[in-house]
């Protein structure tokens, strides 16, 4: 990797071609965090039952297309035997995220925050290796450094600025399947927002920091100080509800595509055992209409597949909306259901999936 971010940082400049998703990205959260700042100066409270619905629309009907999309495109040209066993981790990842939040949420919840993190720090450290480059971060540390700022900001942030509404709707997720449990920790709560502010503070001058003494005028270490930056303002202004609803359209999936934009070379497997036309090598039929019918109906199963695990979850839950109203009961129970399946989604494919994986940079 340190030899293609190398690559990345001599190629990356003022005279570069526009990475068109990657600016929408940026512009998206920059535009929003000036909008609703400008709403919090004017003393303008946004119902939390409008916040829910954008919530739902940004998550259900415009993330969750791509984050099947990024499996089916990882999975295409694999072995029927890599493939089965891919699925397979995938489901086991799921039941056992399932069981954990039935027998005991509060754990659960922590690791659903985790998971929201990793997804979002680990995805996004592959774009900047994809895009600006990464020639400023030395090392696994400091990588991983930058992963956490990143991905922290997504939970961390709001925890510090909106502590009320994140406690809330942390008490509806949990009351799914334990009513009231997330009270044995609670008096612990004001204690843990400033240790959190605390170490999220020291983790970002650190990372700043050090890309700094290691990059300071590079185009990679500007970029990268720049979104980490934005991204701490959008989501220490944005009502929490919308901002985590509209970051993983506007900017997790934005980036992704970025990244797929940017990566030129077609994707390799350290194991060649891993590689081959496996199930779903119709999709690269000859036959227009094969390829037409055969997507159509991967996209079908994949819909039904993940809706169908969402109505088994509800049906099982003790009480689905958490005790909250509908829309925000609906918020609730899907930040549970997206969590569980996201924990695959980072484990399995991107660290099970090392030659490849869903993040793909050769």
């Amino acid at each position: 990797m340190r030899g293609y971010t190398s690559r990345l940082g001599t190629a990356v400049g003022p005279g570069a071609n526009v990475n068109t998703p990657l600016a929408v990205s940026r512009l998206a959260l920059a535009v929003l965090a000036v909008l609703f700042g400008l709403v919090a100066l004017a003393g303008i409270t946004i119902p939390l039952s409008v916040q829910a619905g954008v919530y739902l629309v940004g998550m259900v009907a415009m993330n969750l297309p791509h984050g099947g999309f990024e499996h089916f495109d990882n999975l295409r040209r694999r072995a029927s035997s890599f493939q089965a066993t891919y699925i397979a981790l995938y489901l086991g990842g799921i039941a056992a995220f399932t069981a954990l939040f039935f027998f005991a949420p509060v754990a659960g919840l922590a690791l659903a925050l985790c998971v929201a993190m990793a997804k979002g720090g680990q995805g996004d450290l592959h774009v900047l290796d994809a895009t600006t480059g990464t020639t400023h971060l030395d090392g696994r540390g400091q990588r991983a450094l930058a992963a956490a700022v990143r991905g922290g900001a997504v939970m961390l942030v709001p925890i510090v600025f909106q502590p009320g509404v994140f406690t809330a709707f942390s008490t509806y997720m949990v009351n799914i399947f334990e009513p009231g449990a997330l009270g044995a920790v609670a008096g612990y709560f004001e204690l843990t927002r400033w240790v959190v502010a605390g170490g999220y503070g020291l983790l970002v001058v650190a990372h700043l920091g050090l890309g700094a003494l290691r990059g300071a005028g590079t185009d990679s270490f500007r970029a990268d100080a720049a979104e980490t930056l934005l991204l701490i303002g959008y989501f220490a202004v944005v009502p929490v509800v919308i901002a985590v609803g509209l970051y993983f359209p506007f900017w997790y999936s934005a980036r992704q595509v970025a990244r797929t934009t940017a990566v030129d070379e077609p994707p390799e497997t350290v194991d060649p055992d891993s590689a081959g036309e496996g199930l779903l090598g119709f999709l690269d039929s000859g036959d227009p209409q094969v390829v037409a019918l055969g997507s159509w109906g991967v996209l079908v199963v994949g819909a039904l597949a993940t809706f169908g695990l969402a109505a088994g979850l509800w049906t099982v839950s003790p009480q689905p909306l958490g005790g909250a109203p509908l829309l925000l009961g609906l918020v609730a129970f899907w930040s549970v259901f997206i969590s569980i399946v996201a924990l695959p989604h980072v484990v399995v494919g991107s660290w099970f999936d090392t030659g490849r994986g869903i993040w793909y940079v050769p």
